[in-house]
């Protein structure tokens, strides 16, 4: 029933759509109905939202065959680099805004595009289920491992640690994720840069295999991805001041969890000229709330989603003329 549902929106879709011009791909003509959808997208950015946005184009598959959508994790800021700089993607995933040198890279490229929030995630602390020791840390903590200088053993962090070996696995530079933590934990207490001596890696899978097969590790990584991992990593609370809390869709939604952050696909507008473009981005925002729980990360509110949408049919109206908003 989804499906034709599905059918029924995409066809109107392409029917408002029909007056725009076709990219290459496509070929002449429009589009009679959502099967006829044809052309390639090109996704990268974030891998804390590229298994969303691969659960999205999972399932938009099977309504819209002709359509590839290829989606890389390079982090956010690695993402940010194609989607600006090159100009070779029409969407980027993004675990945090756009910071202010990204956006002028894209004003300087020409590049003009629309930010859609998509979901909330829960950054997740794990170690490996053998470190047995440690359950919860405090922001002072994370700072003797997090920052310049950090520990390399547990009894630094503590001293009711053990003299155990802290190995870490974490996102590097071009992550999101790592932007966001520095940002939460570091920057209030005036420290610019984290350590440097350590296992970095834009691919969270990388980052768990090595929390997995490493007693006393430690490390960072969306929500989905601890939930993918759980029965071989161990969460750790955070305790920002207010006792130990531990990630969840409840702790994300009441902000008790302190590491809670925004999940955003950005769209380039002249993308959005191209049918099979606005049909995906249109599908995305339509289901995405179906799935999301699915994945791992926390739903946007209705009445946010409706601001979404609102904004990609005004972006849609607006790159092809005629469609009403």
């Amino acid at each position: 029933m989804r499906h034709i549902v599905v059918g029924a929106v995409l066809a109107l879709l392409l029917a408002a759509c029909g007056g725009a011009e076709q990219s290459a791909s496509q070929g002449s003509g429009s589009p009679g109905e959502q099967g006829e959808l044809s052309g390639s997208i090109a996704i990268d950015g974030s891998s804390t939202v590229g298994p969303l946005t691969e659960a999205i184009a999972e399932e938009f598959r099977q309504v819209a065959p002709g359509v590839i959508v290829n989606i890389g994790v390079s982090g956010t800021g690695g993402g940010f680099e194609r989607f600006c700089g090159t100009g070779d993607t029409q969407i980027s995933n993004a675990s945090r805004p756009i910071n202010e040198e990204e956006a002028a890279r894209c004003q300087q490229s020409g590049v003009e595009f629309i930010e859609l929030r998509v979901g909330t995630d829960a950054l997740t602390m794990v170690t490996s289920p053998q470190t047995g020791f440690v359950d919860c840390l405090t922001t002072a903590e994370l700072i003797k491992i997090w920052g310049p200088g950090g520990a390399t053993s547990w009894n630094e962090v503590n001293p009711s640690f053990p003299a155990q070996q802290l190995r870490i696995f974490a996102p590097g530079a071009d992550s999101g994720t790592y932007d966001f933590f520095n940002e939460t934990v570091l920057e209030p207490a005036g420290i610019e840069q984290p350590r440097q001596d350590y296992n970095a890696s834009e691919d969270d899978n990388i980052i768990a295999q090595g929390i997995i097969g490493t007693p006393g590790s430690w490390g960072f990584f969306g929500f989905a991805y601890y939930q993918e991992n759980q029965d071989q990593v161990k969460e750790l609370a955070y305790d920002a001041g207010g006792g130990c809390v531990t990630p969840s869709a409840e702790t994300a939604q009441n902000d008790t969890y302190k590491l809670t952050r925004p999940l955003f696909i950005y769209v380039r507008n002249d993308a959005l000229a191209q049918p099979h473009v606005a049909g995906f981005v249109t599908y995305y925002l339509d289901h995405v709330n179906e799935v999301i729980d699915d994945v791992g990360y926390i739903a946007e509110p209705a009445d946010a989603l409706a601001g979404a949408k609102g904004t990609l049919q005004q972006e849609i109206a607006r790159q092809q003329p005629g469609q009403p908003s």
